[in-house]
């Protein structure tokens, strides 16, 4: 028996396609601000813009033949945000055994000045204005911990897959495309975005995986922006379209 669709996109009363498309735009904006933190954060890994592999294998497998964490980030992302002399005499410090006494009497008061203003301010930044945080950062770099991964990794399930949930059940109500097709690019993000977060955990342990962070992201991210512009231009622009199929002869 075939099944038949109660209603549509474009039958939506004005409070729904207003709720609806609230929504939606408001997902779709913050989508476009987490691309941007993405650019921010893991995109400047290797000290330069845009997202690359290396980002990826930084943040995730770490720079473990560059040293400690603190020398990787002075030479990577952190490169551009104090003096050349600055950074050069944090370099020499932690490759010399970071003694306490050079902390005390110089490391501490630049950190104090170029470090802190982000580091001791803005939340998920270590703030090695502490020593014992700046400690930690003096070990290899390895990326992200275990404890940071698991945390994040749930954090990341769960609140995504809420978020695709409510626009594939938007699009649901689309028409014009079959649901066999319906159903392939309602499961696309969910499956892109599995692969995404179970990349993170493969890149820490070979960073030959990092790829598929890379295709995770753009996956699900695409196939979000798919549903949601079909769903505006059937809620907004279809309608208008039926309703006036033909522009009347010029007089």
């Amino acid at each position: 028996m075939k099944e038949i669709q109660r209603f549509t996109l474009a039958d939506l009363t004005l409070p729904m396609k207003t709720l609806f498309s609230g929504y939606l735009l408001v997902i779709g904006l913050g989508l476009l601000f987490a691309g941007g933190q993405i650019m921010l954060t893991h995109g400047m890994a290797d000290g330069k813009v845009g997202l690359s592999v290396d980002d990826i294998v930084y943040s995730y497998y770490g720079k473990r033949d560059e040293g400690s964490k603190l020398i990787a980030k002075l030479n990577g992302s952190m490169k551009d945000n104090a003096p050349p002399e600055v950074r050069l005499s944090m370099i020499k410090w932690a490759e010399s055994g970071a003694s306490q006494e050079e902390w005390d009497e110089k490391i501490s008061m630049d950190v104090d000045q170029y470090c802190a203003p982000c580091h001791a301010n803005i939340p998920g930044l270590a703030n090695i204005t502490d020593k014992a945080v700046m400690d930690e950062m003096l070990h290899v770099d390895q990326g992200q911990s275990p404890s940071t991964l698991t945390r994040v990794s749930h954090i990341h399930l769960f609140g995504i897959s809420f978020i695709f949930f409510f626009v594939g059940w938007i699009f649901t109500y689309a028409t014009g495309i079959s649901q066999r097709n319906k159903a392939i690019i309602i499961s696309v993000p969910f499956l892109f975005l599995m692969v995404d977060v179970l990349a993170w955990w493969l890149t820490k342990w070979n960073p030959n995986f990092a790829w598929f962070v890379i295709i995770g992201g753009f996956g699900y991210s695409m196939s979000a922006a798919i549903m949601i512009f079909t769903s505006l231009y059937q809620m907004w622009i279809l309608p208008r379209r039926k309703a006036h199929p033909v522009d009347p002869p010029m007089q």
